[in-house]
């Protein structure tokens, strides 16, 4: 807070486990209300301030400066994968991957924003009038991320506020701060003034419901579960804030059966159905966890994936040969189990997995491990199709014609993301086109790219993080009219 590194205002401290094994890799202070007031008042400060608050700092030099910052995550690289990987589970693969990818965004919004014209000049109609149409940084942004990929949903918030001129109050997930509370140190060391960015951590029931409701923030922008997501809006809907919400997915993989007729084809869409389920365990709020498959190849589709399900190598992420971790917490374990309970309660056959692995060198007993589950025969009453697991589970439903495929796919309340597989163009097009998810992938699932919009329709959530739309959320648009001819003015005639 204000540039200074504290303990919580009660002294209160959370013990953070590593879920490969749940022993305590870490220690932080447990903040809560009084703390994110601290924190709030001295971000107030730093953009209230004077000429040399960062809000007025130079649009090259707060370019400059996200730069700095993404040459020192690729410096310190091998250390904030081997964080990821304590904190949330990752394999280090997965580590190295997310933080090119945080360096990439960071290098993207300082691209972004000193490319930026500084206004656009309106015609009304006189040579008397100066009209211009800009931006200017909101204020005072109150971040909040999941547990998920706290790295890299971090930086997607971080980034575009700094460099549209904010300043900030980040609260991570409870359960993964390790990588927020270094990235504010990089950002410390990078020159960004004291009180620009400041760090909360702590529960999201205190901390994060007395940032979402702050009268001193301005904006808030959450990502996380919709429950939570509902109560943030509700917070901040009592001063009126902006709000960017990302909410989850419970998101679509279509395969058509030409997408398969030949054996390059069939084995591209089975091992992108596996990345798009199975990657971190499932927990990706884009995960492909529906797979909706044409009729005549499901059996053939399915009975391939299941099989390679099974060889996905589970354990310690940080263990040579481990292709996928454990889940975050007991807690997300235990649900998981739960979903997948009720959905064989209901009829659905496990053709894979469906239970917790047996310990091995690599893999604790202790950890909170599950293997790749694959749930065959699955309908759309079932709540494993219909609500978001976030865990190693995918669901099998199938279709015979386009317009069914369509259906199905649509029939969510979620509105995220989802693939279509194809040989066909001009299907491929159509489908995509009719998909009510706010990203479509065509023959791949899960690319990313700085420079395009990410946001969700239905109850995925508000707002777009990401490209100009996402630099855009973080400003006011700001209309300046100037008369240079004032006059008298006369309302009525007569």
């Amino acid at each position: 807070m204000g540039g200074e590194w504290r303990q919580a205002y009660s002294g209160a401290t959370r013990d953070i486990l590593d879920p490969a094994d749940a022993t305590v890799c870490a220690v932080v202070a447990e903040g809560g209300a009084q703390d994110v007031d601290l924190a709030v008042e001295a971000a107030r400060h730093a953009f209230d301030g004077g000429e040399g608050a960062w809000p007025r700092t130079p649009v090259a030099a707060r370019a400059e400066l996200l730069r700095r910052v993404a040459a020192l995550l690729l410096r310190d690289r091998e250390r904030f994968a081997l964080l990821e990987s304590r904190d949330a589970g990752k394999t280090l693969e997965e580590g190295r991957v997310d933080v090119d990818c945080v360096a990439d965004a960071f290098r993207h919004f300082a691209d972004l924003v000193a490319a930026e014209a500084p206004g656009r000049v309106v015609d009304a109609g006189s040579p008397d009038i100066h009209s211009v149409v800009g931006h200017e940084p909101t204020g005072v942004c109150a971040l909040i991320t999941s547990c998920d990929y706290p790295l890299l949903q971090a930086s997607w918030k971080i980034a575009p506020a700094l460099a549209a001129g904010n300043t900030f109050v980040v609260k991570p997930s409870e359960l993964t701060p390790l990588t927020t509370v270094a990235l504010v140190e990089l950002l410390a060391e990078a020159g960004l003034p004291a009180g620009a960015a400041n760090l909360v951590t702590g529960p999201g029931r205190t901390a994060g419901a007395r940032l979402a409701g702050h009268p001193g923030v301005d904006l808030v922008s959450f990502t996380g579960c919709r429950a939570t997501g509902t109560e943030v809006a509700r917070a901040a809907a009592a001063t009126v804030k902006r709000v960017v919400l990302g909410l989850g997915g419970k998101n679509p993989n279509v395969v058509f059966a030409d997408a398969c007729a030949t054996d390059d084809g069939f084995d591209t869409a089975v091992d992108q159905a596996l990345n798009a389920a199975f990657v971190h365990s499932g927990q990706v709020c884009s995960a492909g966890s529906r797979l909706i498959v044409e009729e005549s190849l499901k059996e053939r589709f399915v009975t391939e994936l299941a099989q390679r399900a099974r060889h996905i190598r589970l354990g310690r992420g940080t263990e040579p040969g481990v292709e996928c971790g454990p889940l975050v917490s007991e807690e997300r374990r235990a649900r998981t189990e739960a979903y997948v309970a009720a959905a064989l309660a209901e009829g659905a056959v496990a053709r894979c997995g469906g239970r917790r692995p047996e310990p091995a060198a690599y893999r604790p007993a202790t950890g909170f491990y599950y293997e790749p589950t694959v749930l065959d025969r699955c309908h759309r009453q079932m709540k494993a199709v219909r609500e978001e697991v976030f865990g190693p589970v995918l669901t099998v439903e199938t279709f015979r014609t386009e317009q069914e495929a369509v259906a199905l796919a649509n029939d969510t309340e979620y509105g995220l993301a989802g693939a279509v597989w194809t040989a066909d163009a001009g299907r491929a097009r159509r489908v995509a086109g009719r998909l009510r998810h706010g990203t479509v992938w065509i023959n791949d699932f899960h690319p990313c790219l700085p420079q395009a919009e990410w946001g969700g329709f239905g109850k995925s959530g508000l707002g777009r993080e990401l490209g100009p739309t996402g630099l855009a959320e973080y400003r006011e648009t700001k209309h300046t009219y100037q008369n240079l001819a004032p006059g008298p003015v006369r309302w009525f005639a007569g």
